[in-house]
């Protein structure tokens, strides 16, 4: 009778794992590195694959997700067809001869994308955490009118609550203070956290937030995208998420090394637009409804061309991961590339590869330090093909690097939420700053030229030499990378 209720029991997981398996293989329409990842994960755990399955391999439905009729007041589809048009007939006026170098990979982030080239803007980059935090509290202490803020991670300790309590001061001053957070991202942290700011009249709303405690079908889809704008005036817009860590304070990370960006021009419009669209998506009641006060007009920054484009599960394209590979595919001279995880999809891995084939000049640079274990091996996987191509690579010692950024050629670079992998490409909702600058893309090629002294190079040979065990953990985690 036991021998039968087993057999019975084994039969019935063998069969829901395998009626799991048809809409993944028939239906969804996945990639096969993504197919074959979660039919492994069904059959070697049936009952965790099961419930896994549940939670992260449900694709998420698109329709409606992000709406706002404001766009067509503040007149963005007029720009987008009107800089669209200029472009295909050679009469769009570029201001900045670096921009205009660049015009397919303009025209390709407005087709795809509908991200405007603005030409007017000043650029300001942080490395330091504790800069970075510097400058955007002062910011905030002298709002006039509003402050939105989006985080990924919003932690309630020294930093996360010395920047609340400013916003608590904001608020009762009467500025208008909103707060986007990722329920996956803050976990720990709740709206009875923001009762005192709320109290004060800024309202707080969570990204994708549960149905019920622990209980999330959106889980595997999280809001990744670090925005602040003040005023509309100014914007920042990079990897430094809120929390004691990204000022160094962290025993397991050490020093922090991230990239941010403080822009002030035209490019605040479209964050702000990111910001609205995200807000309105996440509030039930609160909608941000279309005003002049959150698109002013001022007069011009800054000479630095900018595009800030978005991507997520919700388009049909991988915004930022085609502008890397076109940006990439551009190179003349070199290829710099920060990232703390690097699990490319062939696409990628293809640039790269015929890059350093091309004899351009390709310098990757990854942490020592890892915060996920099975994407650190994942990532050595990956790089060891690259060293066969002839890249460069580089293995931070300085702390955690968190950095996401690529620069060529002192032309033109990339700067924001974007890591290179999977979940960046496709699930995460993610934003990124490109930049047509001689100056600041020299700048940022300075920063990594100045992080090489603080890391050590991963020869051919040293790879070649690694332990039986490494490899064993590079091979594990390749196979589960399109899941990680």
């Amino acid at each position: 009778m036991v021998v039968t209720f087993f057999s019975f029991m084994v039969s019935l997981i063998l069969s829901l794992n395998i009626l799991l398996a048809i809409p993944i293989i028939f239906l969804e329409r996945r990639e096969p590195s993504s197919t074959w990842a979660w039919i492994l994960v069904l059959f070697f755990f049936p009952v965790g694959g099961f419930i896994l399955y549940l939670l992260l391999g449900r694709k998420l439905r698109k329709k409606h997700l992000f709406r706002w009729e404001g766009r067509k007041k503040i007149g963005i589809e007029k720009l987008i067809d009107y800089q669209m048009e200029a472009i295909e007939d050679s009469t769009f006026e570029y201001r900045l001869d670096d921009a205009a170098h660049f015009k397919d990979l303009i025209y390709m982030h407005l087709s795809t994308n509908h991200a405007v080239l603005t030409q007017d803007n000043s650029v300001k980059i942080y490395s330091d955490g504790a800069e970075k935090f510097k400058a955007l509290l002062k910011d905030i202490e002298t709002a006039k009118d509003h402050i939105h803020i989006q985080y990924y991670i919003f932690k309630m300790d020294n930093l996360g609550r010395h920047i609340y309590n400013e916003l608590i001061k904001k608020a009762k001053q009467g500025i208008q203070v909103r707060v986007l957070y990722d329920e996956m991202g803050s976990r720990g942290v709740h709206k009875r956290h923001f009762k005192e700011l709320i109290e004060a009249g800024g309202e707080v709303e969570v990204f994708f937030p549960s149905i019920l405690p622990l209980i999330n079908p959106r889980l595997n889809y999280r809001n990744h995208r670090k925005l602040v704008i003040v005023d509309g005036r100014t914007g920042y817009i990079g990897g430094f998420n809120v929390g004691d860590e990204y000022l160094g304070l962290n025993k397991k990370f050490g020093y922090w090394r991230d990239t941010h960006l403080r822009i002030e021009g035209s490019s605040v419009h479209p964050l702000q637009t990111r910001f609205i669209l995200d807000w309105n998506q996440a509030s039930d009641n609160q909608d941000i409804e279309y005003s002049d006060r959150y698109f002013p007009t001022f007069s011009r920054k800054g000479e630095v061309g900018l595009q800030i484009v978005s991507s997520g599960p919700d388009s049909e394209w991988e915004q930022i991961k085609i502008g890397y590979v076109k940006l990439i595919g551009m190179a003349k001279k070199y290829v710099y590339i920060q990232t703390p995880y690097f699990i490319p999809d062939d696409s990628f891995m293809d640039a790269v590869r015929i890059a350093c084939l091309s004899g351009i000049d390709v310098r990757i640079m990854i942490p020592n330090k890892p915060d996920h274990m099975f994407v650190y091996w994942a990532t050595y996987s990956y790089i060891g093909q690259l060293i066969k191509a002839g890249a460069k690579i580089y293995i931070y010692e300085n702390g955690f690097l968190h950095s996401k950024m690529i620069v060529i050629d002192d032309e033109a670079s990339t700067v924001g939420t974007a890591n290179i992998d999977f979940r960046s490409f496709k699930l995460n909702f993610e934003v990124n700053a490109f930049i047509y600058d001689r100056e600041t893309s020299h700048q940022l090629a300075e920063l990594f030229e100045q992080d090489m002294q603080l890391s050590t190079e991963l020869t051919p040979e040293r790879y070649a030499n690694r332990s039986r065990i490494i490899k064993m953990k590079e091979s594990i985690s390749r196979l589960l990378s399109p899941i990680l």
